[in-house]
């Protein structure tokens, strides 16, 4: 395939992509494909490469009906949707400069211990100046979701590039979502807040033609 090819066919999937808000009960998403959807979150790129998202894949049909009262933007999507899955966020104890989780990450990459010296001064300086995120805690967390967002756009890219719909929901209470989850023995410790859910699989109606603002109302250049 030439380069104009892959260019259109990309375009394609994008112009495929649409909210689903409910999919074919029937009509199950191979284990296989599912598998290539998760694995682009895990290659998805993030700040400083220290991957601060958790995905949980919710196919128990007795937690998706507990899910239900406290998720008002997604009750089509959890009663039809093949896979549904909530995206977490590791928060300040996690995204700390100085915390065990970034130390684990820096270990894992390999890093030598002076380069650790040297990247653990550059995320301090990131954190405490850069980008303010220690001045609240809510400041870190919103900053990890924005990491998370990455891989939840890459998961439905490239479920749209093999033919499977999907729908971003943030319509939930936060609060009452987590504690249904720390009830079921799903989420402990203080570490992870739910930053979005997403559900995956086919579509029952066609969307409207998709709409969008021009390139010349979005892009300045300077």
């Amino acid at each position: 395939m030439n380069i104009q090819d892959k260019k259109q066919e990309i375009l394609k999937a994008f112009q495929f992509r649409h909210a689903a808000k409910t999919f074919q009960v029937d009509k199950k998403i191979p284990q296989e494909d599912f598998h290539f959807i998760l694995e682009t979150a895990r290659l998805s790129p993030s700040s400083f490469g220290y991957e601060p998202w958790k995905i949980l894949v919710v196919q128990n049909k007795e937690i998706r009906e507990k899910l239900m009262p406290c998720t008002w933007g997604g009750k089509g999507q959890l009663q039809t949707a093949s896979h549904f899955i909530l995206i977490f966020s590791r928060n300040e104890k996690d995204m700390h400069h100085e915390s065990p989780y970034i130390q684990h990450m820096m270990d894992a990459n390999g890093l030598p211990e002076e380069s650790q010296k040297i990247r653990r001064s550059i995320f301090k300086t990131f954190q405490e100046s850069d980008f303010k995120l220690l001045e609240s805690s809510r400041a870190m967390f919103d900053w990890s979701s924005k990491q998370s967002y990455i891989a939840l756009a890459n998961m439905m890219t490239s479920a749209a590039q093999i033919g499977i719909d999907s729908c971003p929901i943030e319509g939930f209470d936060k609060d009452k979502v987590e504690q249904v989850l720390r009830e079921e023995g799903i989420l402990t410790g203080d570490n992870l807040e739910l930053s979005v859910m997403a559900a995956f699989g086919y579509r029952v109606d066609e969307p409207r033609a998709k709409t969008r603002q021009s390139l010349d109302t979005l892009v300045n250049w300077v």
